[in-house]
Formats: C-alpha cells, structure tokens, sequence
C-alpha cells in the first residue's frame, strides 16, 4: 500500500522530493566561475556527462549520504537540472560563503555535514564513508589527506629560494570533509573565510583528524586536469563504487468494489478480487519500485508519489516503475535486477508470471524475477484479506563509474 503521506512542500530550490528525515548530508560546492579554467568547469563535458554529474554522483554513491545540496552560481537556480541533488541553492561571492548557503539549507536534525568540491568529480565513496565515520566516532571534523611526494621549498616573491620544507608531516588536503554539524556551524557563525572548512573548525578549537585520501580525487583546475579525468575514466582507473541493495514492501487489502480490476505486476487477473489502493494497488509494481528507489537512496515511493496527490489516482503502477528506473538512473546508477516474492493464496501466479516478469522487467530495464509464496493460513494474509510483496533491488553505478 501507498504510504500515507502529507503533500510534499513547494519551495523553488527542491528538484524532488525525498524523505528528509536523515542524519548525514553532503553540501557540494559548485558555485565558482571558474577563471583559471576559463569557464565555469562543474558544467564542462567529462566522459559523456558534466563534471557536477560525476560529483554528485560520487556523493550518492556512499553509503553515509542521506541528503545533497549543491550550491549554484547565482542565476542559476531553476535554470539547471542536477541529477541526484535533492536542493539546489544560489552560492556567494566565496567559497565559505558558499558553504553558508548550501549549510542554510541543510536540515536542523542532521547530525553529520560533508562540504565537497563541485569540481573533484572522481572521489570515491569510500573516502566519504571514512569521514563521516570518524566523525561518527567522537571527531569535530574529518579531512582527506595525501602524503606529498615532491621536495618542498619556501621561496620569496621573486622566486629565490629561502629553504627546504620538512615534508614528513606534511599532507595535501582534499574533500570531501565531514564535520559534525555544530561545530561546523559555530565555525560559519561570523561569516569568517578560510580556503577549506577544516580551517575553520579548526580555529574554534576542534578537533579535525585526517584520513586517507585517494590519489584519483584531484581537483580540475584547469583544462589539463580535465584531460587527467577523462583519461581517468576511460582506463577505468577512477574509484568504482559498489553495488547497492535495495529493499520494498507493500501490502494492499481486497475490496469488493465492482469497478476496480485485480493488477499485479502489470497483468490484470479477471475474475480475481481487486486490491483497493490510490492508483491500480499492483502490490507487486509498488514494491519492485520501492526497492530501486531505496537502493538508489532516494527515498521511498509514498514520497515520490504520495497517495494524497490526485495526480497518481488510478494511476497504472508499471508506469510509476518506469518513472522510478529513470529517477534512479538520473542519480547515477544503474537497475541490475529486482527480485519479488508475492504472499498469496489467490491468485494464482504461474499461469501468468512470465507476462508479469516480462512487463516489470520492460518497465524497470532490468530482468524482474517473480515468485509466489501461500501464507499457509497465517494471520491477515492467511485468511485471504490482502496480498503482500517483498522485493529486492541490486543497483549498479551507471554512466561507466
């Protein structure tokens, strides 16, 4: 059944909607002109999709991301479509003030905010996963770091060389970094700038540790680097996020009303008794899309259509699932397969379960698997009051990341 929600507010800088319930959120930072670049380089093409594509991309890939907020030029807003971020705001003059806006955004109850360059697109999830674990842990902030390998010098304007700079402890510093969420904002209070937020943390007194960074995570600026990415990319040599899991449920009672038809997986089941539900009640087509929104971590499908907008009234739940396919591969990934078990006794499934496989596996572009399961008399289901699905959905990272 089509959980029950309250209708989705309407501010302008949403472009979906998701359950915004979270506790980790991810600001990416792409609000610069670009000057070095020559252009502003989060819109520049890199392997078939734009630099902002494969960051935010990257950013859901990780396990830790509830949540992504990106941080526009001024202008912007409304004018573009960005894939995966569930708010888009107009950023400032600077970078921290950038970083102010986008945190303005964020919701109260996060506990956990990762700040992310627009314009590193090949980080992978793991160093966001790592953290945002340490901050889980007890840490003020958490930044990626890598050893440096070149000879350091200290020279004056002019280029003399006035020394040689121990490098041992000496790291590059990257993003993404994870901060928890006062301290982070105590750092902003003020509207203080630095080149990074760990500077800022850092000098209210908190405590910021380093964590591996990852060779790969470079930051474009300029075109060469662009060049860098795309040989990247093309070698498979970029960060491959993992697969992800995804899981969905529903259930809807039997109805005697006389103009409802029984659906399930797209078939219709004459002479069946119908489901009642807000649209055709396919417990099956609701379930298989609840699954790929959950792994694609977008939220489940009472958000993206809620049983109280008259839009979705009767509406054919194999077209919802093939909405859902394009939400998740918008976001960067991929449908593998769906599995579902239907709890029923009546109907039975056999006689039309390739149909049922063949339609969810067209609607999702992915193989659908369909199996029955009899509840063997226990409780609801057992006495024949409704059906129920589970299902399983792999996602993969799509685009070739």
């Amino acid at each position: 059944m089509l959980p029950r929600r309250r209708p989705p507010p309407p501010p302008d800088i949403l472009l979906r909607v998701t359950d915004h319930r979270s506790a980790t959120w991810v600001i990416v930072v792409a609000a610069g002109s670009g000057a070095r670049f020559g252009g502003p380089k989060q819109w520049a093409p890199l392997a078939g999709r734009r630099v902002i594509d494969w960051t935010v991309a990257g950013a859901r890939a990780s396990s830790s991301c509830d949540g992504v907020i990106v941080v526009v030029p001024e202008g912007e807003v409304g004018r573009v479509e960005i894939p995966g971020a569930d708010v888009v705001v107009a950023g400032a003059a600077t970078r921290s003030g950038s970083v102010r806006a986008g945190l303005s955004a964020v919701p109260p109850a996060a506990e956990v905010v990762v700040v992310h360059d627009g314009a590193r697109p090949l980080a992978p999830a793991s160093v966001f996963d790592a953290v945002v674990a340490m901050v889980a842990s007890g840490a003020d902030g958490a930044i990626p770091g890598v050893a440096l390998t070149d000879t350091v010098k200290r020279v004056t304007p002019e280029g003399s060389v006035t020394g040689t700079v121990d490098r041992s402890g000496l790291v590059a510093v990257q993003t993404p970094q994870a901060f928890a969420a006062g301290a982070l904002r105590r750092a902003h209070a003020g509207a203080p700038e630095a080149t990074d937020d760990g500077a800022l943390v850092e000098a209210i007194g908190g405590r910021v540790v380093v964590v591996a960074g990852h060779p790969d995570n470079i930051k474009l600026t300029d075109v060469g680097d662009l060049a860098i990415a795309e040989r990247a990319l093309a070698v498979g040599s970029a960060p491959v996020a993992a697969p992800r899991v995804g899981l969905g449920f529903d259930v809807h009672p039997f109805t005697d009303d006389p103009e409802r038809v029984l659906v399930l997986g797209g078939v219709t089941f004459p002479g069946e008794r119908a489901l009642a539900g807000h649209s055709d009640a396919d417990a099956v087509a609701h379930a298989a899309t609840d699954a790929l929104l959950g792994a694609a971590g977008l939220g489940d499908i009472g958000a993206h259509f809620p049983d109280t907008d008259p839009r979705w009234a009767g509406a054919d739940s194999i077209d919802l699932l093939r909405t859902a396919a394009g939400l998740v591969r918008a976001a960067g990934w991929e449908p593998a397969n769906v599995d579902c078990s239907v709890v029923c006794d009546r109907p039975r499934l056999a006689p039309q379960r390739d149909e049922m496989q063949r339609r969810l596996s067209a609607a999702a572009g992915a193989d659908v698997t369909v199996k029955g399961r009899r509840p063997e008399g226990l409780g609801a289901l057992g006495r024949g009051e409704g059906i129920a699905c589970w299902a399983v959905a792999v996602v993969v990272p799509g685009g070739g990341r």
